[in-house]
């Protein structure tokens, strides 16, 4: 039988964290005005983490033998963390916002404390799941070229894969290395339309271009010369010929010149769709020379069926039917179709209105975020022949809105075309529930702009 004093132990530890009298390692973090020093041991360090084995190793002492160890990189407050672990082996994150959590465990995994990265990384799956969906751009080029975070990869795999609008929506989408991204447009099994693709590819290409006129009327033979060039790599990846012609005419002029620019390329086959005759036009965009992007034709892009995961006799809603459920599904999806109740692909008086989100509700935030895949709606009941489907506008300037006084209001869809609020808390209790204008979205899902209470509600999260 055996005693374990692990509490004392780490206490011990941590005091000597402080002990100045014995330290022989100063290492010195964060930059300039900022930069801090901390007196360490190097018995500890050496046994606590291979990375600071190596560097003792090569890091020169001075007269007094005091080996100085550098990291501008770390900032101040998460490298004291760090310490407070390599000691005491005790992290407390209970007040740490996930941004920083997430620089931590980045920076646990740099200096090869791979138990503290690889619990951060739990944690940041389990619990912060809509985080991660919402900065997908921030945590996927730390992750991306590092042999760790297998756990974090499979995550944003699954979603990559499954749910590719919740990456190309994310607010930090145009600030993705081109490699990351180049591996996403590589694979055939993207469930998402090749426009799609394509629209979002444009906009990522013109933020890595700050410099390019907004109004494309303005864009010279030069600038169009820049976009090719900050693509080059992208562009053959694109399914050109699996884009239906028809899409391609449905899209404003502006957005047939473009790629029709872009893409000007003598070698491809005169089917292309991307290269149509296009109408007379008073924008300027003189032809560009031959560009050296070859151009292979790729296979089309995999679809899959998914199962709606329900227990056998466990009821789905207490508000709606797996009919509603269907319809739902092919709104999200953009299906012009609704599914059969057999292959739906996920879920989410005698009214039924509702909305679909595909960002994550944060608390913490006031104020508006955009999404262009956002939409409300009126399901069909006794009174209404056909549910009524109203889709966000496109750069519409703020999708979702997160109110001021979060105790009286949920967050809204747009500014006022479907609110949930209440005084008290309850939202049936008083009448200040509404469905009221189109700034945001396309058509109005009820007929009175009266305000309304609300029976029951339910909330369902798409994983």
């Amino acid at each position: 039988m055996s005693f374990k004093f692990f509490d004392k132990l780490s206490q011990d530890f941590s005091e000597l964290l402080n002990d100045r009298k014995e330290y022989n390692v100063v290492i010195e973090v964060d930059k300039e005005e900022n930069m801090k020093s901390f007196t360490t041991h190097s018995v500890v360090l050496r046994y606590r983490s291979s990375y600071f084995d190596k560097e003792l190793e090569n890091a020169p002492a001075n007269e007094n033998h005091i080996k100085t160890i550098i990291k501008p990189n770390i900032s101040a407050q998460l490298f004291e963390i760090i310490l407070k672990y390599i000691y005491g082996g005790i992290v407390d994150i209970k007040n740490t916002d996930t941004k920083t959590i997430n620089e931590l465990m980045i920076n646990a995994n740099e200096l090869e404390l791979k138990e503290l990265s690889r619990k951060l990384e739990s944690y940041l799956i389990k619990s912060k799941a809509s985080w991660l969906r919402t900065h997908f751009s921030l945590v996927y080029r730390s992750i991306f070229d590092s042999n760790e975070f297998k756990g974090l990869k499979k995550f944003y795999n699954d979603i990559i894969v499954k749910y590719p609008n919740l990456i190309f929506e994310s607010e930090d989408f145009t600030s993705l290395q081109e490699t990351a991204l180049i591996s996403i447009l590589k694979r055939d099994d993207l469930q998402i339309e090749e426009i799609k693709i394509w629209d979002y590819l444009i906009k990522w290409g013109i933020a890595q271009n700050p410099i390019l006129p907004t109004d494309l009327k303005e864009w010279s033979k030069k600038n169009f010369k820049a976009l090719k060039k900050t693509l080059q790599q992208c562009l053959p990846l694109i399914r050109y010929f699996h884009i239906p012609g028809e899409v391609i005419w449905e899209k404003p002029i502006t957005s047939l010149v473009l790629p029709a620019r872009i893409i000007s390329n003598p070698e491809l086959p005169s089917t292309n769709i991307l290269t149509p005759e296009l109408p007379s036009t008073d924008i300027s965009t003189p032809e560009l020379p031959s560009a050296d992007i070859s151009t292979p034709e790729l296979p089309s892009r995999t679809t899959s069926t998914l199962e709606l995961p329900l227990r056998v006799n466990e009821p789905f809603s207490t508000i709606i039917n797996k009919e509603y459920v269907a319809e739902i599904s092919s709104w999200v999806d953009q299906k012009l179709t609704i599914y059969s109740l057999t292959h739906i692909p996920f879920a989410g008086t005698d009214e039924i209105v509702g909305g679909y989100n595909p960002l994550a509700w944060d608390n913490s935030r006031t104020g508006n975020v955009e999404t262009n895949d956002s939409f409300i709606f009126s399901l069909k009941n006794g009174n209404i022949q056909n549910s009524i489907l109203s889709r966000v506008k496109p750069n519409s300037g703020g999708a979702l809105y997160y109110p001021m006084n979060q105790s009286m209001y949920d967050p809204w869809f747009g500014f006022s075309e479907f609110s949930m609020d209440s005084k008290v808390s309850n939202f049936t209790q008083d009448k200040m529930c509404q469905c009221n204008g189109i700034s945001c979205y396309e058509n109005p899902i009820r007929t009175t702009k009266d305000g309304f209470s609300i029976v029951d509600y339910e909330v369902f999260k798409i994983q």
